[in-house]
C-alpha cells in the first residue's frame, strides 16, 4: 500500500498490443470501433486480424454511434484490486450495441437497483492520459 496518499488508478490496455492498438488509439478521439468483415458482412468484435464468421482478413473499421441495451448484468460489492476496491459496489453488463456486437463494460451514473436488464444505455468515457475507457451510462430517467 502506497503511503504517498496518491489514488490507485485504472489498469490500462497495452497499446503495443497489435490487434487491438487501433482500437485503444480510436478511444482518444472519442470513437468507439468495430470490424465489419467486407467477404460476409459479419460484425467483429473485439479486434482482430480475420472475420470470426468467415475467416476473411478483409476487415473493414467503422464507428458505433454508442448507444445500446443492457443484455445481462451483475453488481461487484468486493474487489481485490485497489482501483476497483474504491468504486464498489458498481455494474458490470454485457451491452448489446446497436452496431451488432456485445461489449463488456461498466455502467456508470446509476445505483446498482437503478439498473436492469434491457434498459438503454449510451456511452460515455473515462479520460486517461493516452486512451479513453468505454464506459456506459443509463438514457433517460
Amino acid at each position: 500500500m502506497s503511503t504517498s496518499g496518491a489514488q490507485p488508478t485504472r489498469p490500462l490496455p497495452r497499446l503495443s498490443e497489435p490487434d487491438t492498438r487501433a482500437f485503444w488509439e480510436a478511444t482518444s478521439s472519442g470513437r468507439l470501433t468495430y470490424q465489419v468483415c467486407r467477404r460476409c458482412g459479419g460484425v467483429v468484435f473485439y479486434p482482430r486480424r480475420h472475420c470470426t464468421h468467415c475467416t476473411s482478413t478483409d476487415l473493414e473499421e467503422r464507428t458505433s454511434a454508442g448507444r445500446g441495451t443492457v443484455y445481462t448484468y451483475t453488481v461487484i460489492r468486493q474487489h481485490g484490486q485497489p482501483f476497483f476496491r474504491g468504486r464498489t459496489p458498481y455494474v458490470l453488463a454485457f451491452v448489446d450495441v446497436d452496431e451488432g456486437f456485445r461489449l463488456l463494460s461498466e455502467i456508470t451514473g446509476a445505483a446498482p437497483e437503478e439498473v436492469h436488464v434491457g434498459q438503454r444505455v449510451t456511452l460515455t468515457w473515462e479520460d486517461h492520459e493516452e486512451v479513453r475507457v468505454p464506459l456506459f451510462r443509463p438514457d433517460g430517467p
